[in-house]
């Protein structure tokens, strides 16, 4: 399946799409800014159990971005080469020490945001977290959250403030994915 590559953030490159998603050719070096109209493409994973809880990850303390929070359960951007499915697969593989297949599972959405598309996976799998082998440079802590304890992370701004919490609320939008009907 996947193996897992240590790759330097500083010198991560990921693929270029126009507005339509559609390759350029071109590639983007992580950090860089965006030239106008230049996309890229991030995923999520939402790992649920049978029991309907979330899998969070708390990002590391010392990361740029979102330090200290918690997190859904695995997050990351396609770097060059890779569909959104293989990245997802590399991104649980490289943070958590877990093996998905992906490959018959379509993301339940994309939320698209100023220079990207982010592609969200959700999945159920019982998942014993004493058996994962977190990235020590990314992740401090995991664990299964209810729908309350995620939302009370969120409301203490102790959780990346993800418009997933309450888009469905807002917009008024069903949600086919059975597991996420009562988030």
């Amino acid at each position: 399946m996947n193996t897992l590559q240590n790759i330097d953030e500083a010198e991560e490159l990921w693929d270029v799409f126009d507005i339509n998603r559609q390759p350029t050719g071109k590639t983007h070096k992580r950090g860089e800014p965006f030239s106008e109209g230049e996309f890229h493409q991030v995923i999520h994973i939402c790992i649920f159990n049978s029991k309907g809880n979330l899998l969070i990850q708390k990002r590391q303390p010392w990361k740029k971005e979102w330090s200290g929070m918690w997190d859904l359960s695995v997050a990351g951007s396609a770097i060059a080469g890779e569909d959104p499915r293989k990245a997802a697969e590399r991104e649980a593989l490289e943070e958590l020490g877990l093996e998905l297949d992906l490959s018959n599972i379509r993301p339940e959405f994309t939320i698209n945001f100023d220079h990207g598309f982010d592609d969200y996976f959700i999945i159920q799998k019982d998942v014993d977290i004493r058996k994962l082998k977190l990235q020590k440079e990314e992740v401090a802590a995991v664990k299964w959250a209810t729908k309350y304890e995620v939302h009370n992370l969120a409301a203490k701004h102790q959780m990346i403030p993800y418009i997933l919490f309450d888009f469905r609320r807002r917009f008024h939008i069903q949600v086919r994915h059975p597991t996420l009907q009562h988030y």
